[in-house]
């Protein structure tokens, strides 16, 4: 019994002592497992208010002991009874604090009805959704915030700004991006153009279609498609990225050394970024243009003079600038989406992927949000 780890009921007045003792090891897990467990259905609910875990005699603890430990007394504080671990060893206490960070659960044999059943499941979850929404929200400003700290940094001391790192970024988002959005905005082009003249036929009025797909691609679907595009290939790079550096604990080291995450990881990336894709944009405009310039020459016998001159006269002055400047905004919110939810992961490859997904989802949400609004902004401002 003393090379084990053991645990017994002793009454203590009108409170509960639990001695435990004995080496709490990997080892004995199993069978200190089975002693807990039956303690732990012998303690009836409400019938115990305080319960002290006496820890004195406790001669070895590792990780397994110590989760053990704490998940005895998160299952005995379901029941209603103040719990508290007393006299454990000094030198055991670090362990415990640093295992008491993962929250340890108690697991119930007994059968759960669950909360979603019923109007009142309903609505306790459709709350417990919104709640973790503004808690979302909160902790994405409070990201932005100490990016706004690193940017001023970087502006009062500029040689801090990793130059290198934002080149190879302006590579990796904007020169690597261009074949694959090329080839999907030609296409685009081709399929605008052939079903906008299919229905303007009807009307004698093919011309058109020069109008439709100028006035299109330059105020909407160029810079929403690249968004897209690229909140799928870069977002979701960064969150992968980062968060593979959070499970290695690369980021802890970075912190460990005095540098600041945010200013290595983040800002070389946002402003990389940012710089991108409004150029990619352009090239993106002027693929969709192409395509559609070809498919009217091959289907309405439109020259490519007449194209052109039909397209200065279907978009204003503002018509292309309308599309190229929401692309910073599109760019600031999926990359500091990305970078953002890298930092989220915890230390699984499950944690990545799923956050690798939602960084996606969440980016081409905001980009939609953030189109609607700029829509509005245009229609008010009549630009």
């Amino acid at each position: 019994m003393a090379d084990e780890g053991w645990i017994e009921a002793r009454e203590d007045g009108a409170a509960l002592a639990l001695a435990a003792g004995g080496r709490w090891l990997v080892s004995s897990a199993a069978a200190l497992d089975r002693r807990l467990t039956s303690l732990d259905q012998a303690v009836a609910p409400r019938a115990v208010r305080t319960i002290r875990i006496d820890c004195a005699q406790i001669a070895a603890l590792d990780t397994v002991g110590a989760w053990l430990v704490l998940r005895l007394k998160a299952a005995l504080g379901q029941k209603g009874a103040h719990v508290s671990i007393e006299n454990l060893a000094p030198r055991f206490a670090p362990l415990l604090s640093q295992a008491e960070k993962y929250r340890p659960v108690a697991v119930s044999t007994r059968p759960v009805r669950h909360r979603g059943e019923g109007p009142i499941g309903w609505l306790a979850r459709f709350g417990a959704l919104v709640m973790g929404a503004l808690i979302h929200v909160v902790d994405m400003l409070s990201f932005f915030g100490q990016l706004s700290h690193s940017v001023w940094d970087v502006i009062r001391h500029p040689r801090r700004f990793r130059f290198i790192s934002f080149v190879s970024h302006v590579e990796r988002t904007g020169v690597s991006a261009l074949p694959i959005v090329g080839l999907l905005s030609f296409l685009v082009g081709i399929v605008i153009a052939y079903q906008g003249a299919d229905q303007l036929r009807y009307y004698g009025a093919e011309i058109f279609t020069v109008n439709l797909l100028g006035v299109g691609y330059l105020r909407e679907l160029g810079v929403l498609m690249t968004s897209i595009i690229v909140a799928g290939r870069s977002g979701s790079a960064f969150t992968a990225e980062i968060g593979t550096m959070e499970v290695n604990e690369e980021i802890d080291a970075l912190r460990t050394l005095g540098f600041d995450p945010v200013e290595i990881l983040v800002l070389p990336r946002i402003l990389g970024l940012v710089f991108t894709l409004p150029l990619v944009v352009f090239y993106v405009d002027f693929m969709g243009l192409l395509g559609g310039a070809l498919m009217c020459w091959g289907a309405l016998g439109i020259s490519i003079p007449a194209f052109l001159h039909q397209l200065q006269a279907a978009v204003g002055p503002w018509t292309l600038w309308v599309g190229v400047v929401k692309a910073p905004f599109f760019a600031a919110i999926i990359a500091m989406v990305g970078c953002y939810e890298g930092f989220n992961v915890t230390r699984s490859a499950e944690s990545v992927g799923r956050l690798t997904t939602q960084s996606v989802v969440e980016s081409i949400f905001l980009v939609i949000v953030a189109d609607a609004l700029f829509s509005v902004i245009f229609s008010v401002l009549r630009v």
